[in-house]
């Protein structure tokens, strides 16, 4: 790992922070450490759309049933 944060300049708590997927880390930083590891192609990736993972984030999703209907009663008087 020493390897990657010297090739990537960044120090190994960063490292440990892009590593967790940390929010604060900025994205230049993920850019220099995909490019150390090779992967900077893959970038492009992360727009991509991934119908397998759509289909099984709403599979996840909670199934409501709807309330039946009320039905009005006829043959009401009014007036």
């Amino acid at each position: 790992m020493e390897t990657v944060c010297a090739r990537a300049d960044i120090s190994r708590p960063t490292l440990y922070k892009v590593e967790n997927g940390d929010p604060s880390v900025a994205m230049g930083i993920y850019v220099q450490v995909l490019r150390v590891l090779g992967l900077v192609e893959d970038l492009g990736m992360i727009a991509k759309e991934d119908t397998l993972g759509r289909r099984l984030q709403d599979e996840a999703l909670p199934h409501r049933k709807r309330a039946p209907k009320k039905t009005q009663q006829t043959g009401g008087s009014h007036g």
